[in-house]
């Protein structure tokens, strides 16, 4: 969810998208034997709540903000991958770790850069949104060139770590906006 982008009017963008990383980050961490299928329908639960969230939040802030359409790209990518997982409950693990790794890094970017452009944040919420995005950009990175190498575990926490660092974060900035 990018954080940047929301306004005080649609604050709830802001906690359904932390609330949605957190619980995936928590039942990661806490579920770490997690089976490929339950992960799976947890991280298409989470990409099409975000893809939903970050398309609402980037129409909200069309005329408002400069990079209004940066949250609707990634929505729209999120709301794919969380389709085309859901309808292709046999992919393989290699195939699950590009998606994720790469709905991360699509993620993180456009989060920093969003916190970057949106000069009507605070300077609070302008350094939780950067750090969300190079916590997801390095989450992606991580999930792409180590994760695939390791099977399973190492790959689950990553996600959960990734998951409860960014959804607190995303909470701790609607503090800030309201």
């Amino acid at each position: 969810m990018s954080t940047a982008n929301v306004t005080k009017e649609n604050w709830w963008a802001l906690v359904s998208g932390g609330v949605a990383t957190l619980i995936f980050g928590v039942a990661a961490v806490f579920w770490p034997g997690i089976t490929l299928l339950v992960l799976l329908y947890l991280f298409s639960a989470y990409a099409l709540i975000s893809g939903v969230v970050n398309i609402s939040a980037g129409l909200s802030t069309l005329g408002q903000a400069e990079s209004w359409f940066l949250p609707v790209a990634l929505g729209a990518f999120e709301l794919g991958v969380g389709v085309y997982l859901l309808r292709h409950t046999a992919v393989k693990f290699a195939t699950f770790i590009i998606l994720i790794g790469f709905v991360l890094i699509i993620h993180g970017i456009v989060e920093a850069v969003g916190a970057y452009y949106n000069v009507r944040a605070t300077a609070k919420v302008q350094a939780l949104s950067y750090l969300s995005g190079v916590g997801a950009l390095v989450a992606g990175i991580v999930i792409l060139f180590v994760a695939k190498q390791s099977q399973g575990v190492d790959f689950v926490w990553i996600l959960g770590l990734y998951g409860i660092g960014v959804g607190t974060m995303q909470i701790a900035a609607l503090a800030e906006k309201k």
